[in-house]
């Protein structure tokens, strides 16, 4: 990760509910590569990890921005994944279209907006599914193999980001930041946007990494008993980049301000990363307490 360069920005107040600094906990620091059980034995430049003392959300406080964006994100997709990731599955993002029409009255030709489409797999599946689908896609690698690999229709697929994309106003009846939010520098300013591009009732679905993981605890809890002040949340020096963890109180702070409602939400438990004798209780735990790893939302537009 030598070649990265970086600018540190001071939070001036919190992205979600707009609390000042002076109401946000120090959680410690986070290094810019893997931390393993030692990082205080390894070389590398840290960050302050702070938790916002009204909604909850965690991020890096500074913010490190890289000069060129593309250097996180403009890498070859085979980079991240194999072949068979190239193919789409009848049920690919199945829970999320079922959910969308449990929530609203669905009607073939809806149209649907993917930001970070990747490779348009969702873009697909939705398409399969009776949407009329539109996509953007910043990582240019991606752009290009979701067209020429995955064969989405480059008319529907645009190469930008939030702070160059425009669509005309009440456009789409539903649009999905999928696993996309907390990679933004500025997550409210989005989904504003995003409501602005959103028809009446329709609705934003969100998944994003839960502030209240129970194996981050874990991780956190293990790192002070042995004297150092590390922490295992979020990655925004290096992959995934994780620039924010949320909670269910961040969203709903923010639809106060921006006018959105949360129509549902639910928390994936997901992996553990412990050793296995320890899965079924960690699991069956964060399952009965909300402290899964991923929070998935759906915001409604009144």
């Amino acid at each position: 990760m030598e070649h990265l360069r970086y600018t540190f920005v001071p939070v001036t107040q919190c992205n979600m509910c707009g609390a000042l600094p002076g109401v946000h906990s120090i959680l410690g620091k986070r290094l810019n590569g893997p931390q393993g059980m030692r990082p205080d034995r390894k070389r590398g430049i840290t960050t302050t990890v702070v938790r916002c003392g009204v909604c909850g959300l965690v991020f890096a406080d500074p913010q490190p921005m890289p000069v060129d964006l593309q250097d996180h994100y403009g890498v070859p997709p085979e980079t991240y994944w194999k072949a068979e990731y190239f193919t789409v599955s009848h049920d690919y993002f199945a829970p999320a279209i079922a959910r969308f029409k449990q929530l609203v009255a669905f009607e073939p030709g809806m149209k649907a907006l993917d930001i970070g489409a990747g490779l348009g797999k969702a873009m697909i599946a939705m398409e399969r599914a009776g949407f009329e689908v539109y996509g953007f896609e910043p990582s240019g690698p991606f752009h290009d193999r979701a067209i020429k690999r995955m064969g989405i229709d480059p008319q529907r697929l645009r190469l930008g980001d939030m702070e160059t994309i425009a669509y005309d106003a009440g456009t789409f009846d539903m649009i999905t930041f999928g696993a996309v939010l907390e990679h933004l520098y500025d997550p409210s300013a989005s989904i504003r946007k995003a409501m602005q591009w959103l028809k009446p009732g329709g609705l934003i679905h969100i998944e994003v990494p839960s502030a209240d993981w129970l194996i981050n605890r874990v991780i956190n809890a293990g790192y002070r008993l042995r004297g150092m002040d590390y922490v295992g949340n979020i990655s925004p020096m290096h992959a995934p980049f994780h620039l924010f963890e949320f909670t269910l109180r961040s969203f709903k702070a923010n639809g106060t301000t921006l006018g959105y409602d949360v129509a549902h939400h639910e928390y994936y438990v997901c992996q553990t990363y412990m050793p296995r004798v320890f899965d079924p209780l960690l699991k069956w735990y964060m399952g009965r307490t909300d402290k899964g790893m991923q929070l998935s939302l759906w915001l409604r537009k009144p």
